[in-house]
C-alpha cells in the first residue's frame, strides 16, 4: 500500500514573490477574487491554510476600476461616527470619485480573505495605489496581464460603458 505524506510549510520556508496588476478598466469583483487567492497563496502547490504563504500584490490605477450593473449606485458603504444619529453612507461611485478611491479595492479584497490574525497579515501584503506611481519598483514585481486572462475581466465593463 502506497501512502503519501502531506507536506505542511513552515513560515520560514515560504518564498514570497511580487506581482503588479493594472486595474484600469477591470471589473472590481473579478479583480478582488484573483487578488485574494494570490494573497492567500492558493495558486501555489505548497499552499498551507494556516501559514501566510501568499505573494505581495501591487495594484495601480485603482480609481479606474469598473463595477458592473447598478452596483455603482446601489452598493453602499455604511459607517457610524459614534454619535447619536451618526450613521453615514456613501455609494461606490462616490468613493471612487472621492479622496481615497483605492479603499474600494482594499475593502473588496479584505472581504474575501479570512478574518483574524492570518487575514490581517495577508492584507499587509496588498499595496493599492490610485494612480500609476508606486514605490515598489525595487522589488521588481512581475506584471500580470489580468485583462488578458479572461475576456469577461473587461468585457462586461466595456459593454456597460457603451450602454451608458
Amino acid at each position: 500500500m502506497l501512502t503519501t505524506i502531506t507536506r505542511s510549510l513552515k513560515p520560514s520556508e515560504v518564498t514570497k514573490g511580487w506581482m503588479l496588476i493594472d486595474a484600469d478598466g477591470i471589473v472590481l469583483g473579478r479583480l478582488a477574487a484573483f487578488v485574494a487567492n494570490r494573497l492567500r497563496g492558493k495558486h501555489k502547490p505548497q499552499f498551507t491554510p494556516h501559514v501566510d504563504c501568499g505573494d505581495h500584490v501591487v495594484i495601480i490605477n485603482a480609481k479606474k476600476v469598473k463595477v458592473t450593473g447598478n452596483k455603482a449606485e446601489q452598493s453602499v458603504f455604511y459607517w457610524h461616527t459614534g454619535y447619536a444619529g451618526g450613521i453615514k453612507e456613501r455609494t461606490v461611485r462616490e468613493r471612487l470619485e472621492g479622496r481615497f478611491p483605492e479603499r474600494v479595492v482594499e475593502k473588496a479584497v479584505e472581504r474575501m480573505v479570512p478574518r483574524g490574525p492570518l487575514g490581517r497579515a495577508q492584507m499587509r501584503n496588498l499595496h493599492v495605489y490610485a494612480g500609476t506611481e508606486h514605490p515598489h519598483a525595487g522589488q521588481s514585481p512581475k506584471t500580470v496581464d489580468f485583462a488578458g486572462l479572461n475576456r469577461k475581466n473587461v468585457a462586461a465593463a466595456a459593454a456597460q460603458e457603451k450602454a451608458a
